[in-house]
């Protein structure tokens, strides 16, 4: 499966103890049986001693547990997966999003538009673990957070997480982590007293990462009674397969701290795959700064504040909606816009703890309220109307199986859609790292004062150097023209 080369950089990474290489790949140690992140601070094994396996469930599959000091299972995730827009990609990203519990490998495949068979040999032959595998890896994972984050019983714990029955889930917790649930559960930190139906835990991301832009845009954009910025976090309501939920999103220095208040604790893992994806925690900086810096004039932003990140979304035909609510007007009044919706079709939420009142309007409600209603102009409630019944009914598919290129078609032939809100949909919502904006009045700005071209066409052609990361590239020059409120402190 490696190369000798790739053998090699994997040995030196291991040695030099990389923590930009977690989640990359895994080292399977043959004399121990066991499998460790390449950053374990334990003295690396002798290199032949060590194998090299691309997925967590990969070296699960192959008998290896879980190292009990540097716990392979939380590393951040592949890199890859947030980057390409292939079958494989597309899969892991909907195996992410809980898809193969909830639907079975066969709707795992209808989404993708491929036979299970297909799926299953491209899966295996990248990731050296079918979906069924990969979807027990993921399974396994959940367990251990609710296990060691709540004080719920062993079994609702097996089930919120995904298994058939309580057998199964013992079984699996012993295998991939050689403890029982109850020896997890004993061994835990205890982080004082946890309120009811509260999960807390860390998503890792790899350093840099600066939080400015990326909390800083979420809260300046944020829509009254779904989003708000308070006490230093970004709260937000969550529409989820099983039920809703309220996440706190907090940024530290090593970690983004994540408070879960779900209806349903079988939405965690999903959940917990959608605020990484709205945060980008899976990027790796160090591979799209590098690039960027090669360009002279980039070079100085870049070394200002590295480790930027594309503020992504939770709900990816909310902000396809909010997109077009902004078209053309300012970020104060989109959030009105928004506001006025979400208030009049919003589902209603309870939040003690803050001011989220509604869950976001789903397309199906926005598609059965009366155009006229709507405060906009014709045109826009034309392209409002328009995009709501697309989505409704499945014309138009936006989300983790999205193929990126199909879905700027669909959007580019709707009415209303033009090249800026179809790449702002691509950047924010389906994530493609390469999405750019040429026409986007703040981008040329910047552009004009970094000295770099700044017409479309000159843009364009001077960021093909810029690629496969130019939606990045987009962040940086953004970042010349501050949001006027600082949210973070200094």
């Amino acid at each position: 499966m490696h190369t000798d080369t790739d053998t090699d950089r994997c040995v030196r990474a291991v040695q030099s103890k990389d923590a930009r290489f977690d989640g990359w790949f895994f080292t399977a140690v043959l004399t121990t049986r066991i499998y460790c992140r390449p950053s374990c601070p334990v003295v690396p094994p002798k290199p032949e001693n060590m194998t090299f396996l691309p997925s967590a469930a990969a070296c699960q599959q192959a008998g290896f547990r879980a190292c009990k000091r540097c716990r392979p299972d939380t590393s951040p995730g592949s890199p890859e997966w947030n980057q390409r827009a292939d079958l494989v990609a597309r899969a892991m990203r909907l195996i992410g999003d809980g898809v193969v519990d909830r639907e079975g490998v066969p709707g795992l495949a209808g989404r993708l538009g491929y036979s299970t068979r297909q799926v299953e040999r491209q899966l295996l032959a990248e990731l050296g673990a079918g979906p069924l595998a990969l979807a027990r890896a993921q399974r396994a994972q959940t367990a251990r957070i609710l296990v060691e984050t709540t004080g719920l019983p062993m079994a609702d714990i097996a089930f919120a997480a995904g298994f058939s029955s309580i057998r199964t889930f013992n079984d699996t917790v012993r295998e991939v982590f050689a403890r029982s649930p109850s020896e997890l559960r004993t061994r835990a930190p205890r982080n004082g007293a946890v309120a009811p139906g509260a999960i807390t835990l860390r998503l890792p991301f790899r350093a840099p990462l600066n939080p400015d832009n990326l909390f800083g845009h979420l809260a300046a954009t944020a829509v009254p009674g779904v989003e708000e910025w308070r006490d230093g976090a970004y709260r937000r309501t969550l529409r989820l397969p099983y039920g809703h939920g309220i996440v706190t999103l907090t940024p530290a220095p090593d970690h983004i701290g994540c408070r879960l208040v779900l209806t349903d604790q079988r939405d965690l893992t999903v959940a917990i795959s959608r605020c990484r994806r709205m945060l980008d925690l899976d990027a790796d900086p160090v591979a799209v700064d590098e690039q960027l810096r090669a360009d002279p004039l980039l070079a100085p932003l870049v070394d200002k504040a590295p480790g930027r990140r594309v503020p992504r979304t939770v709900d990816e035909p909310e902000f396809a909606v909010r997109a077009v609510l902004g078209q053309q007007v300012s970020t104060a009044a989109a959030r009105t816009h928004a506001a006025r919706l979400v208030t009049a079709h919003g589902e209603p939420v309870d939040d003690p703890e803050g001011g989220l009142t509604h869950l976001f309007p789903s397309p199906a409600a926005l598609a059965a309220l009366d155009p006229e209603a709507l405060a906009l102009p014709r045109s826009r409630r034309t392209t409002l109307t328009t995009l709501v019944r697309e989505l409704v009914d499945g014309t138009l598919v936006l989300g983790p199986e999205s193929d990126w290129d199909e879905a700027r078609d669909r959007l580019m032939a709707l009415p209303g859609f033009g090249p800026w809100t179809v790449e702002v949909i691509a950047m924010r919502a389906l994530g493609d790292p390469d999405a750019f904006l040429p026409t986007d009045l703040g981008m040329r700005r910047a552009a004009q004062e970094l000295g770099l071209p700044h017409t479309p066409a000159a843009l364009t052609a001077r960021a093909a150097s810029w690629r496969p990361w130019r939606a990045y590239a987009v962040q940086y020059l953004w970042a010349t023209d501050d949001h006027p409120i600082n949210f973070l402190p200094a």
